[in-house]
């Protein structure tokens, strides 16, 4: 059975998300914003090279920092973007949304560190 929750209350558990990454991570995090999107775009598809007829949970849309140059200034901020929906969908209970909402953050931070699906598959942090 779905857990919804309004706007307000994912946004929060997305918030806390963030908050609950650890120190070291978050002091090298910089220009970097996270949001929530119902569902993800046709674009988001095509950056992941997910096929359209799944779910996607979150995306990064940005340059990681492995991949900034010098050239990399006075551009706006990257953004973490977490879906709503199929998040939502995919969830039995609110802390299990919680816990799903925490490990896409995660997921997509590392993606922000420059860190790739298969690298996050070796270290079975996928």
């Amino acid at each position: 059975m779905p857990h919804e929750v309004d706007i307000e209350t994912f946004e929060a558990m997305v918030a806390e998300a963030a908050d609950a990454l650890p120190e070291a991570f978050r002091e090298q995090i910089a220009n970097l914003e996270f949001s929530v999107e119902d569902w993800a775009r046709p674009d988001d598809f095509a950056r992941t090279l997910t096929p359209s007829q799944m779910m996607l949970l979150g995306v990064y849309r940005g340059v990681p920092l492995t991949k900034r140059g010098a050239y990399y200034n006075m551009t706006l901020p990257d953004t973490i973007v977490v879906f709503r929906q199929p998040l939502q969908r995919l969830a039995e209970s609110e802390d299990d949304l919680r816990r799903r909402i925490a490990h896409v953050v995660r997921h997509e931070v590392a993606h922000y560190f420059g860190i790739s699906d298969d690298r996050l598959r070796e270290i079975d942090a996928y």
